[in-house]
């Protein structure tokens, strides 16, 4: 096992489970705000209002996203069977979630990169440190 690969690839899980917090709280904290609004394309306080269900919603799926990541980051120091099972899950599903954003709505490129990007590298990276 390389330990730098696997330092390096828990790092950018590390920081795929931190965006993942952040869009929770975009979207089951601060939905209606401004700020919030302009970022996701929301025009008016009253689409947010309407869309505000959904959004809480999804900020929840984006928060345990996190916690399995963040977890099965931890739980790869100290048992990694289990450690990596959750990595791959939860990184797995942000991948996925990115991909799905990308190829359902093209111009939102960007996010689907933020997305899906950081969780990519680290279980390729995690993936290799198992290699060499």
């Amino acid at each position: 096992m390389s330990l730098p690969l696997l330092i390096a690839g828990s790092v950018f899980v590390g920081i795929a489970a931190l965006f993942h917090v952040y869009v929770f709280f975009l979207e089951s904290v601060a939905w209606t705000k401004p700020s919030t609004r302009r970022i996701f394309g929301v025009r008016t306080e009253a689409e947010a209002e309407t869309l505000r269900p959904m959004a809480f919603n999804q900020g929840f799926y984006n928060l345990f996203l996190a916690v399995g990541a963040a977890v099965g980051v931890l739980l790869l120091w100290s048992s990694p069977d289990v450690g990596l099972a959750l990595v791959l899950l939860a990184a797995g599903s942000m991948i996925l979630a990115g991909l799905v954003l990308l190829v359902s709505s093209p111009r939102s490129r960007r996010s689907a990169l933020l997305q899906a990007g950081p969780p990519l590298i680290g279980v390729v990276l995690v993936l290799l440190s198992l290699a060499f």
